[in-house]
């Protein structure tokens, strides 16, 4: 779910909540799919992450139509859940 939306330069930094079990899998600078879009990490809490949408990405996505309290479909990073599947198999 958006927490927030704040103008940071030319670019918007949106800061998404999410639970446990998906933030695991989110590194800072780390790549996260938000609605099909790829973007980096910038920064990560216990229960947030956040990533800035240059000039770019607010032009040629539709992630600018967002709001505060709308819910997005995230993908987390491929590569760390193959490794924790490599790794409780041991």
């Amino acid at each position: 779910m958006i927490d927030r939306v704040e103008p940071d330069g030319e670019a918007v930094v949106v800061e998404y909540s999410v639970g446990p079990e998906y933030l695991r899998y989110i590194a800072l600078k780390g790549p996260v799919c938000v609605d099909g879009v790829s973007l980096t990490v910038i920064a990560k809490t216990s229960r947030s992450f956040s990533v800035s949408l240059v000039q770019h990405t607010q032009r040629h996505t539709n992630l600018m139509l967002r709001k505060v309290g709308d819910r997005a479909n995230l993908e987390t990073d491929l590569v760390a859940r193959y490794v924790e599947q490599l790794l409780v198999g041991r």
